[in-house]
């Protein structure tokens, strides 16, 4: 092995990227060190460049749903060894909050997120938390596996923790670009009927409706909600997604919602938020939730519904590029060049 390794690094002073050759990381106790096979590029990476989100560090490697197999245990690590293929969790607890205190790891009330609080995986290497990793199975590519941390376990945590959707819910979703596209097929999985696709753009809803949606309608129909009561027989929604995070789109989730209906915001932005009026809100017992990340347990069921066929993420990757190619890969996710899911790096 060389000394040292492409990455890109993220410098928050003037907010740049760069391709630059650093040193080849060492795992430290409890650690490993991975040679990443892929990572996505997620629309909260653009966040960090664009400065939506603050950074935490004046340099530091971008890129958290990754792959990749195991070429160095760090001391202490007795699970895992050279060869394995991992996916790393995209996020460490601080061990110091009230919440890690009473061992609720998965609820740290100050989570270090991988690739803004230390180095991510858009880089040839990548050292991880051996407590933190999820075996591959044998017989999951690469590729899909690297959609899991995040991109997927993020819906899938919406989907059966936060809104617990169950058969015979009525789910609509606003936004299906890359989260909403695997909330609409893990909706489906769930048991949901019917699933309802709710975007600006044809070419994502043709998308949907091929990932398991049964309606697909335009958000700017003026008969939106006319048509979401026809199809419901006035029922309207049980579930409305919204994955896009701005104030028309919430606002809608809110109002296709039946009594006791939940609203549920996955979607980032600084906007605040308009749920309409107390009076709607409150007759009618609506809900709304927040929702952010996974559980690591996630993960592990998410690769075994794609060991044993129960879902498909083939759809899901757009395009492989390599890491030499990251600016224009960034490029083509802001302005959507192409409706991506999700882009590939590989190192």
């Amino acid at each position: 092995m060389t000394e040292t390794m492409l990455a890109e690094r993220f410098h928050a002073a003037d907010r740049s990227i760069s391709l630059e050759e650093i040193p080849i990381p060492h795992p430290g106790p409890g650690e490993v060190l991975m040679k990443v096979a892929y990572c996505g590029i997620c629309h909260s990476d653009l966040s960090l460049i664009n400065g939506a989100i603050p950074a935490s560090l004046p340099v530091v490697t971008q890129g958290h749903e990754a792959s990749g197999t195991i070429v160095e245990v760090g001391p202490g690590v007795t699970r895992w060894k050279e060869g394995d293929r991992v996916i790393p969790s995209a996020g460490r607890p601080c061990l110091k909050c009230r919440k890690c205190q009473r061992g609720a790891f998965t609820d740290c009330l100050d989570l270090h997120l991988m690739a803004f609080a230390y180095d991510g995986a858009w880089a040839e290497y990548h050292v991880a938390q051996a407590s933190g990793l999820t075996k591959i199975p044998d017989n999951v590519p690469m590729d899909q596996a690297a959609l899991l941390a995040d991109a997927v376990s993020t819906p899938y945590a919406a989907v059966v923790h936060t809104a617990q959707v169950h058969m015979g819910n009525t789910v609509a979703v606003w936004g299906v670009g890359g989260v909403g596209a695997h909330l609409v097929q893990l909706s489906k999985l769930a048991g949901a009927v019917p699933v309802i696709a709710v975007d600006l753009n044809d070419a994502v809803l043709e998308r949907a409706k091929r990932l398991g949606a049964d309606y697909a309608f335009r958000s700017d129909d003026p008969d939106l909600m006319k048509k979401i009561e026809d199809i419901t027989d006035g029922r309207m929604v049980d579930i409305a997604f919204d994955a896009v995070g701005i104030q028309p789109t919430l606002r809608a989730c809110v109002e296709s919602l039946d009594i006791n209906g939940k609203a549920v915001s996955i979607g980032l932005s600084p906007q605040n938020i308009d749920a309409g009026t107390f009076l709607e809100f409150n007759l009618k017992k609506k809900q709304l939730l927040g929702h952010l990340g996974y559980k690591r347990q996630d993960i592990a069921r998410l690769a075994d519904m794609l060991s044993y066929g129960r879902l498909d993420l083939t759809e899901s990757i757009s395009k492989i590029i390599p890491l030499t190619d990251i600016k224009q890969g960034i490029d083509d996710l802001e302005n959507h060049r192409g409706n991506p899911i999700r882009i590939l790096v590989k190192p």
